[in-house]
C-alpha cells in the first residue's frame, strides 16, 4: 500500500495503527515499513514520515478496486474489527500454489521429477504405475513449470482479483 501525507483540508484524527508500524528499509521509491501486528507492508514516499498524519493513495487504474479492498481490510484490522477473508484465492488454489512452489523448489535444488512426485504424492502412489506413462509424472512436470512461471513474475497475478472487463 502506498501512503502520503494527509491533506490539511481533511479532519485531524489520530493514526489508527497503535504504534505497531516498524520503519523498514529505504529505497529509491521511499521508505518501506511494516505493521508487525498484522503483517501489512507499506510504502511511504520520500519526505513522508511515520509520525505524519497519513492518507492512503489509491490511483485510478485497473487495480483500483483491489486497492480499495486492501485499504478496507487494513482499516478494519487497525480498528480491531473482523477482517473478511481474502477472496483472491480459494483454499484449493492456495493448496495448489504451495505444491507448485514446492515442486519448483525441488527441481531447482536438483531433485528429479520422480523424487518430487514421491514428496508430493507419496512413494506408494507413484510406484503403482509405470513412471514413463504415469499421470502423476505429467502432473509433476506441470507443477514445476507453473512454479517456475510464478517465480519468474507470474505471482503478481495472484495479487489481483479476476474481473470481467
Amino acid at each position: 500500500m502506498l501512503f502520503t501525507r494527509r491533506p490539511d483540508l481533511l479532519p485531524s484524527v489520530s493514526f489508527p495503527s497503535g504504534g505497531d508500524i516498524a520503519a523498514g528499509r529505504d529505497s529509491l521509491d521511499g521508505r518501506h515499513a511494516i505493521d508487525t501486528a498484522i503483517g501489512a507492508q507499506f510504502l511511504l514516499p520520500r519526505g513522508v514520515d511515520l509520525g505524519d498524519p497519513l492518507a492512503a493513495l489509491i490511483p485510478f487504474d485497473d487495480d483500483t478496486l483491489d486497492r480499495i479492498d486492501a485499504v478496507s481490510r487494513l482499516w478494519r484490522a487497525w480498528r480491531g474489527r473482523v477482517v473478511p477473508r481474502d477472496t483472491r484465492m480459494t483454499d484449493d488454489q492456495r493448496r495448489r500454489l504451495r505444491l507448485k512452489l514446492q515442486a519448483a523448489d525441488g527441481r531447482m535444488n536438483g531433485a528429479s521429477y520422480r523424487e518430487i512426485a514421491y514428496a508430493i504424492f507419496g512413494r506408494t502412489r507413484v510406484a503403482a504405475e509405470v513412471w514413463k506413462t504415469c499421470s502423476l509424472r505429467d502432473a509433476v512436470i506441470e507443477l514445476v513449470d507453473s512454479g517456475r512461471n510464478l517465480i519468474a513474475g507470474g505471482y503478481l497475478q495472484l495479487l489481483r482479483h479476476r474481473r470481467r472487463r
